[in-house]
């Protein structure tokens, strides 16, 4: 935990200086950092056990958030991703969370759900009754396929049995419910249906095809509030049009595709850096919000006092314990960064980035157009794509955008000026 995340004048900071910055803030020293500073350095012996085929390493750029305050506690928060001006979004949106008390954030626990799909059932309701009349005996014996989830304070914790109509008949589905603490759990609920799988057969009379966890994590809800300064954002008008630009997406699945896609543009960048499943959040989110008809995971009002109130409702199934969390060098190296201690903990920070970073999308959409700042950070990609190193990026960049021509081609002409 950091005394305080907002730094100012960070992103003034050479990366040298923004590395020593980031130790004397954390406390960490340079060994804890390495696999970060030198990514070329991480052991390919590692990674190579991590995946098939391997043959190398894909390197993301991966920066620091800072002015995060979530439930009181300040976070720099690392995020891996390729796109320009997400991390300068989400800080700048923080900064503004934090003059009205930051981020507030809730949780329904790290809950799970394990789905054992069974056909040809000859009486399904009956079926379904005698699950259910088994059910304490069915908890315990999944809970003994993982004793030290149990002991761990984990395990099932209930189940449910639904009855599902489908194009290739009907269909009865055993769903265990189970507390997988700070594992994201994957492994543990597959392992949990495979087990009851034969026990599901017995009592309905049926055959089992599928035992898989749902990425649809219903009962895993990250819930985060915050109120951002109407002033900061720049006044009354622009808070109702973030309002009102935040209707839109609510009323039409086509910006609301792109709306959630902010969102999670800063999710997923966390989820990425500390070695957790994006896809697995990616498909959660979406499913989630596709629930009554596709809509938006964030809502927007306005309090007494005129400030914008944001919220986020999203599943979150992180984890600190397995998987690439554990394994990978920079994903131990960021969660020491960011000094959480629970899974739970890193998934209020996580939904905590994703409201950001969608209210810094909003107000620059309902404010001077998304374009502005996005275009003068994604001009120092051009330049370095058209070959210029160094100071030569700046110089290059501030001209593409004063010219209002962001292209490859004059990046080109304009590095042949100065180094001619």
């Amino acid at each position: 935990m950091v005394e305080d995340s907002k730094l100012s004048g960070f992103f003034k900071l050479s990366r040298d200086e923004r590395v020593k910055k980031l130790m004397e803030v954390t406390g960490l020293g340079e060994e804890d950092l390495e696999p970060l500073i030198n990514p070329g350095k991480v052991d390919l012996d590692i990674l190579d056990h991590m995946i098939e085929n391997v043959v190398g390493a894909m390197t993301l750029p991966l920066g620091i958030a800072t002015n995060f305050k979530v439930n009181g506690k300040d976070y720099l928060i690392p995020m891996a991703l390729e796109e320009p001006s997400v991390v300068a979004a989400a800080s700048n949106a923080a900064r503004m969370a934090r003059e009205l008390g930051g981020f507030t954030a809730t949780d329904t626990g790290p809950i799970m759900i394990a789905q054992i799909q069974v056909v040809e059932v000859p009486t399904p309701h009956a079926a379904k009754n005698r699950i259910m009349e088994n059910k304490e005996e069915l908890l315990k014996f999944a809970n003994e396929q993982d004793p030290i989830l149990v002991r761990f304070g984990g395990g099932a914790r209930d189940l449910r049995v639904r009855i599902i109509e489908s194009s290739v008949g009907e269909m009865l589905v055993t769903e265990l419910i189970v507390d997988t603490r700070d594992a994201m759990g994957a492994n543990a609920v597959n392992t949990m249906a495979e087990a009851l799988a034969p026990r599901i057969e017995k009592l309905t009379g049926g055959r089992v095809i599928l035992r898989i966890l749902s990425n649809l994590a219903e009962f895993r809800l990250v819930r985060v509030r915050a109120t951002f300064d109407k002033e900061l954002l720049g006044g009354e008008e622009v808070v109702r049009d973030i309002i009102t630009a935040w209707a839109f997406a609510e009323a039409d699945p086509y910006r609301c595709a792109t709306h959630n896609k902010g969102i999670m543009n800063g999710i997923d960048a966390v989820v990425i850096a500390t070695g957790n499943d994006f896809r697995a959040i990616e498909a959660g989110a979406h499913s989630y919000a596709s629930v009554g008809g596709y809509s938006s995971l964030t809502k927007y009002e306005r309090d007494i006092d005129g400030n914008l109130v944001g919220s986020i409702e999203i599943p979150m199934a992180v984890g600190l314990v397995g998987g690439a969390t554990k394994v990978h060098p920079v994903a131990r190296a960021c969660v020491k960064i960011l000094g959480v201690k629970t899974a739970l903990e890193l998934g209020h920070i996580i939904a905590s980035v994703g409201l950001a970073q969608n209210l810094a999308a909003l107000r620059a959409l309902a404010s001077e157009g998304i374009q502005k700042g996005h275009m003068a950070l994604h001009a120092r990609n051009v330049a370095a794509t058209a070959g210029a190193r160094g100071d030569q990026i700046d110089v290059i960049a501030e001209r593409l955008v004063m010219e209002k021509n962001v292209k490859v081609e004059r990046a080109k002409e304009l590095l042949d000026e100065i180094t001619n």
